[in-house]
């Protein structure tokens, strides 16, 4: 059995016997933790030698001599000699220092685990003196931590509920559509981090189910007409979490800098000094419409695209986009004037025949898609009850979808 332990080698004397690879694949942490290295060997590889070189560790050019112990409080034989491998062992053994004696575990007083750091987080593996499995493991746990498939989350320190502890930071966080599996391994790393998530109705809500019972979830989710958080007051909550000391995500549907105020968020919380992340994220403009099988941009068919939002007047825009029905355009947030952006663009020059596809609830599994073309879209959409969140995407890729009629 094997009682772990971490060391706090900074300032402390650490003896390396020995200066080929598996030494040099050893120091590096070492010096990172601070500890002073002083390794004793006749020849030393490249990196040993450029680093005493550099003066960052101290290389004694000779054969280890009983007194190499003096004032150590680890030691690590890498000398590849069976004679002064089992001569270190012996002497720290009697001198009580721990030692890694490379290439027998057994006869070992220490171990070094195979490590990974994760923002805060050390993960250090041992397998009874097979480094290959140990690494393998640890390389699987760390990409659990990335990935935030294992949480990441700190527990408040006591300090923390008086107030008196650091101001925490705020990441907006872009969810892309709804399907959980294409949010970014940097979002899901920061949500698996979080104290407080502020959430849309959009975006990936399965994974809220998935947040531990501390983790508090402040919806403030928007619906066509009806803001019952205002954006003010968004911004409000974000800053006072972050003062509270909490790690915030913001968790925002599509990418947080395509429609969706994100830009605003993020200046009003750097404004009230508190630090912001941005995280982009898959933005429904392009994501959804492949849900339904439609390119963007298509070899021969478009080859630009323009996004803009559909729940204003788009006349005064018509005019600077593209009017052919190569160049794609896709409306956000457009259902409920959709008669009144179809009129405009035909009257902007857009023929009346260009194809357009609604689709509703882009990556859900209720996901519909309704085509038609300018002249007949709104009908169509009244026809089926069409409702938000939709994206609507018009122009001659609409052609290529499964769904076009």
């Amino acid at each position: 059995m094997t009682y772990h332990l971490g060391l706090q080698l900074n300032g402390r004397k650490v003896l390396v016997v020995g200066a080929g690879p598996v030494a040099a694949r050893r120091i590096p942490a070492l010096l990172e933790d601070g500890a002073l290295v002083t390794v004793v060997a006749p020849y030393a590889c490249e990196d040993i030698a450029e680093a005493a070189a550099a003066g960052r560790l101290d290389w004694q050019q000779r054969e280890y001599r009983s007194a190499d112990l003096e004032d150590a409080w680890l030691v690590l034989a890498h000398s590849g000699s069976t004679e002064v491998q089992d001569l270190v062992a012996a002497e720290t053994e009697a001198a009580r220092i721990w030692c890694v004696k490379g290439g027998d575990p057994a006869a070992s007083t220490a171990w070094v685990p195979a490590v990974a750091r994760i923002d805060d987080v050390t993960v250090a593996v041992n397998t009874n003196g097979d480094p290959k499995r140990a690494a393998a493991l640890r390389d699987g746990v760390a990409a659990a931590l990335e990935s935030g498939e294992l949480p990441l989350r700190r527990h408040r320190r006591p300090e923390r509920a008086t107030g008196e502890s650091a101001v925490g930071s705020v990441a907006l966080v872009g969810g892309g559509p709804a399907d959980a599996g294409l949010l970014t391994v940097r979002g899901r790393r920061l949500l698996a981090m979080a104290d407080v998530v502020v959430a849309d109705r959009l975006g990936p809500r399965s994974l809220l189910d998935g947040l531990g019972p501390e983790v508090q979830v402040i919806e403030v989710g928007k619906l066509p007409g009806h803001h019952p958080v205002p954006q003010d007051e968004i911004n409000r909550i974000l800053v006072e979490q972050a003062l509270l000391g909490n790690q915030v995500v913001r968790l925002k549907g599509g990418d947080p800098y395509v429609l969706g105020r994100g830009g605003e968020e993020e200046a009003y919380c750097r404004d009230h000094g508190i630090p912001v992340e941005v995280v982009p994220g898959v933005t429904s403009a392009i994501s959804v419409p492949a849900a339904a099988g439609i390119p963007v941009t298509h070899r021969g068919v478009a080859k630009g695209f323009s996004v803009i939002t559909g729940h204003e007047d788009i006349t005064q825009q018509v005019g600077m986009i593209p009017q052919g029905s190569d160049h794609t355009l896709i409306l956000l947030m457009g259902v409920s004037l959709l008669r009144r952006s179809a009129e405009s663009l035909v009257a902007g020059g857009r023929a009346s025949s260009t194809p357009v596809a609604i689709i509703e609830n882009g990556w859900m599994e209720s996901q519909r898609v309704t085509t038609g073309t300018l002249d007949t879209i709104a009908d169509l959409a009244e026809e089926r009850a069409v409702k938000s969140p939709a994206v609507i995407v018009v122009g001659d890729v609409v052609a290529l979808s499964p769904s076009w009629h």
